[in-house]
């Protein structure tokens, strides 16, 4: 056995775990849970056979967004333990609390591309939002681009349903070195909302303007923001997305448009619109390869799961009839409502995968998720 003894400065009653390089760098798996000595102390002991010769892990409250940071707030580099030392003792200074603190010198600069974005597709006007790298301005890098609908939700205070905050989050990410990206935010259109959301279903919207909208953001806003900011313009480094209605028009966009997208961020879809999945799609003889990951809360109503689990079984059909390369990955959070709130907490584990996949000092959360590669 090996035993891993840990101290902590801060009191925070929340259970602690181990992870690392011998259990996938899972932060909250129950076979890692360390023993509660006292207040401030804690312990496990783990059988030498599963893990490496040379050990690098991390302490966590259950979460990479609950990880262990140093005591001036910041990320701490993996600890590292060689397995036939037989014993460790770790002090953990702080703790973070879903993704806070979050640190103003890595946030990511906002900017008005217009008030009055005009939309020829459909007549009218739209405030569009640029968030660039906290450093865009002093670097001449080009970054992929993601595009998200519903803006007004995402980062801006004094939404009736609260925010994303996505510019802290892409505040962590840059943290932790992950935040080479341009978000392109398009605010809804109110009233407009809905139909501009459906893409051609006079039953759930009379007028339903979906495929003037996508036709929008591909043909009119993608080349203005490529033509004025420093993008890197191909399908690898480009992406849509948004939540419920706003998932549901950027799956259409990916699915019409693959040689535009490659990645969809798709976080619980109305996907009760399109209940037979009935997505018309281009039909290429090589298959674009287009990453989507899926989100979804248990708490959101007894059919959000089901239907995102329908939604992967279509998603392997269409594989395997040759529209699509896909890799998906899903995550089902079984307290999430249909809110702001869990959407935030989710986006950082989206554009991580989406965009890096990169898990050697991972931001993710791992548990519930799952890659599927056919």
């Amino acid at each position: 056995m090996m035993r891993f003894e840990l101290y902590t400065e801060e009191k925070d009653e929340r259970p602690v775990f181990i992870t690392g390089n011998f259990n996938n760098w899972n932060p909250k798996d129950y076979q890692f849970q360390l023993m509660q000595e006292d207040s401030s102390h804690y312990f496990i002991e783990i059988e030498t056979s599963v893990l490496p010769d040379e050990v690098e892990y991390k302490f966590t409250k259950g979460g990479w967004e609950n990880v262990e940071l140093d005591q001036y707030g910041s990320i701490t580099p993996n600890r590292k333990a060689k397995k036939s030392a037989k014993k460790t003792s770790d002090t953990v200074a702080k703790w973070r609390l879903n993704w806070g603190p979050f640190k103003d010198e890595f946030s990511p600069i906002a900017e008005v591309i217009s008030e009055q974005f005009y939309i020829p597709q459909l007549d009218r006007y739209r405030k569009v939002w640029a968030l660039l790298p906290y450093n865009y301005h002093q670097s001449d890098k080009s970054y992929p681009v993601l595009y998200l609908q519903d803006a007004q939700n995402l980062f801006n205070e004094g939404s009736d349903f609260g925010n994303w905050e996505i510019d802290k989050k892409l505040s962590i990410l840059a943290e932790y070195g992950r935040g080479d990206i341009i978000i392109i935010a398009i605010e809804h259109g109110s009233e407009d909302r809905i139909r501009e959301y459906i893409f051609d279903n006079d039953h759930i919207a009379n007028g339903s303007e979906g495929k003037k909208y996508i036709r929008f953001i591909t043909d009119t806003l993608k080349p203005f923001v490529d033509e004025n900011y420093r993008t890197k313009k191909d399908r690898e480094n480009t992406g849509i997305g948004g939540s419920s209605l706003g998932a549901l028009i950027s799956i259409y966009s990916g699915f019409l448009y693959p040689e535009v997208y490659s990645k969809l961020l798709i976080f619980s879809p109305s996907l009760w619109v399109e209940p037979n999945n009935n997505f018309p799609m281009m039909n290429f003889q090589v298959p674009f390869t287009t990453k989507i990951y899926l989100y979804g809360g248990g708490q959101e109503g007894s059919k959000m799961v089901k239907r995102i689990r329908i939604f992967e079984e279509y998603l392997k059909r269409w594989e395997k009839k040759n529209f699509f390369d896909f890799e998906f990955r899903t995550s089902i959070n079984p307290e999430g409502t249909h809110n702001e709130f869990y959407w935030s907490q989710e986006f950082p584990r989206a554009i991580e995968w989406l965009f890096y996949d990169n898990t050697e000092n991972p931001v993710e959360v791992k548990p519930q998720q799952q890659s599927i590669k056919n």
